[in-house]
């Protein structure tokens, strides 16, 4: 059986803790599930009309995410086969809690995870975390995790490599 989960990011290397926190917990309890997850952060699109006309989201992932996250997915999904049928990152772009909760049914999104500690910031971004609370079709779960101060391999590859 296939289960679509929601994972609040900020494309940041530090919020791939949720991801493999999550799926060290989902290895632990054996269940025989595949789940596609979708890696979402919320995106400010703005009001201007040439920047609604001609803003794709790959220009917007240009933007906001940067290589080292897709390499590092890519690393915790290689590591866990079993349980990832695919990993897909998306943006949110609504303001209103009415247009997350149709996201949420159009993806057919059962569970989500967040962690407060990791904040959207940059230009454009917004905090998912206040609609996934709202949302009363999701299971939503906050995953709490420890960020070492002085971690020699803050904002590199390498901190995929680091447990949580």
């Amino acid at each position: 059986m296939t289960k679509t989960i929601l994972i609040a990011t900020d494309y940041s290397l530090e919020s791939l803790n949720i991801l493999k926190k999550v799926l060290k917990e989902k290895d632990a309890s054996e269940e025989q599930n595949q789940y596609n997850i979708l890696l979402v952060s919320g995106y400010e699109m703005g009001d201007s009309i040439r920047d609604l006309l001609f803003t794709t989201k790959s220009t917007v992932f240009n933007k906001i995410r940067p290589q080292e996250f897709i390499d590092a997915y890519g690393i915790i999904k290689n590591k866990y086969p079993h349980l990832i049928n695919k990993i897909v990152c998306d943006i949110f772009t609504g303001s209103f809690q009415r247009a997350f909760n149709n996201y949420v049914k159009a993806e057919n999104i059962e569970e989500a995870y967040y962690s407060p500690s990791i904040k959207s910031k940059g230009k454009g971004k917004f905090d998912l975390i206040p609609y996934i609370k709202k949302c009363k079709e999701l299971q939503s779960q906050e995953i709490r995790f420890e960020v070492a101060e002085r971690l020699p391999e803050r904002g590199r590859l390498a901190e995929v490599f680091v447990e949580v």
